[in-house]
């Protein structure tokens, strides 16, 4: 046997070593009846190893500004004509012709009715008719009282003085004779006119009291005087709005005031403060307070209410940040992103809230960096990539 060669038969190569990192391998052991197998799977590779590293997250973030704040406070209010009357007759009379309907657009002066008062056009007639007498009588009286001055001047003690005196006399009397008769022309010209009743602004009638053929009473008389139309400058109105005595102490003419209409869908008009009485009923504890609002087209109407949005507890150049930024309920705070783009909570103190701003009475600086948005998708330590959002800019007052 020793002649035989110790190589493999058949040219079968040996079996390289087996590492058990990559092969499976399955062994079989029988124990009193019970099979066991095992089998090893191959293990990964070196690279695989270790825990996998957390991506940084961007976070949208604010810069802590100085802004000019104020708190709002919303007031009802009613517009009302900034002019408006009601015209009377000054002379008794019947209504002969009335030339406008309510809702009529007039101009200043615009004749508006006629009142028939015949017996005043007579008094005028006969008032006129006087005073041709009176001139008549001045010039025959002017002319002898001329005639006798001028010869008593050339002939002088040829007219008897008494004459010359009762010459001078008439003369003046019948001067004031027509003096006074041309003041009783003026006087019925003047209640004739009357009877022409005009507007007195531009404006609209927003009502009419009589038709033509009704009797119309003197404004003069008391308990029966009826108005012929009312007239209202509807073309700039007043906005009349009650101040709580809380507020006065805020209210200073020319401060700017927007005032919703819900009627109009809400639609904003702008005007600023014009006046206010400077005295708080003591029945309401307000004080009434008034803009003026421009209604060139006649858009708006006096009756109208509308919401006014007071600014009170005004903050010029305040520290302030987005509302978002600060947490509700309990102690105020904010997560800071400080120099390293870590979160960091920080309580603060506010002050005045305006619908998008807070101001920070402490606790954070200018130029600091806020978290806004989500806070309960971020945490304290936490580090982010800060990326800067857009945030409405408030309304300054």
């Amino acid at each position: 046997m020793s002649g035989q060669s110790s190589e493999p038969k058949g040219n079968i190569p040996p079996t390289p070593p087996r590492r058990r990192r990559d092969i499976a391998w399955i062994a079989a052991i029988a124990v009193a009846g019970i099979v066991i197998v095992c089998v090893c799977l191959p293990r990964r590779g070196s690279g695989m190893a270790g825990a996998t590293s957390t991506a940084i997250r961007t976070a949208a973030v604010a810069t802590v500004g100085r802004e000019d704040l104020a708190r709002e406070v919303e007031i009802p209010a009613e517009f009302r004509p900034y002019v408006e009357v009601e015209l009377h007759a000054k002379v008794s009379g019947y209504l002969q012709t009335i030339a406008v309907d309510f809702g009529d657009r007039v101009k200043a002066g615009q004749l508006l009715a006629v009142l028939e008062v015949p017996e005043l056009k007579d008094e005028l007639d006969s008032a006129i008719a006087a005073e041709k007498r009176a001139e008549a009588d001045y010039r025959d009286a002017h002319l002898i009282y001329q005639r006798l001055a001028s010869v008593n001047r050339e002939h002088p003690n040829l007219v008897a003085q008494q004459d010359i005196d009762n010459a001078e006399a008439r003369n003046s009397v019948t001067d004031a004779a027509v003096a006074a008769a041309r003041a009783d022309v003026g006087k019925y010209q003047t209640l004739f006119g009357y009877t022409q009743i005009t507007a007195p602004f531009d404006g609209v009638i927003t009502r009419r009291y009589a038709d033509p053929g009704a009797l119309i009473q003197a404004g003069t008389s008391s308990g029966q005087a009826k108005p012929v139309v009312r007239v209202s400058d509807n073309y700039r109105l007043r906005l009349d709005f009650p101040v709580s005595v809380e507020y006065v102490k805020y209210i200073e003419n020319g401060d700017r005031v927007d005032a919703r209409v819900d009627s109009l869908g809400g639609k904003t008009y702008s005007g600023v403060i014009t006046r206010f009485t400077r005295h708080v009923n003591e029945d309401t504890r307000t004080m009434t307070t008034e803009i003026e609002v421009p209604n060139p087209t006649l858009e708006l109407t006096p009756g109208m209410y509308a919401s006014v949005a007071l600014k009170v507890e005004k903050r010029p150049s305040a520290l302030a940040v987005p509302i978002e930024a600060v947490s509700s309920g309990g102690q105020p705070s904010v997560y800071l992103v400080n120099g390293n783009n870590e979160i960091e909570e920080r309580a603060v103190t506010l002050g005045v809230e305006t619908a998008t701003r807070c101001e920070i009475l402490a606790g954070l600086k200018e130029g600091d960096r806020v978290l806004i948005g989500s806070r309960g998708e971020f945490h304290p330590g936490e580090k982010v990539e800060p990326k800067p959002a857009q945030t409405p800019v408030s309304a300054k007052p």
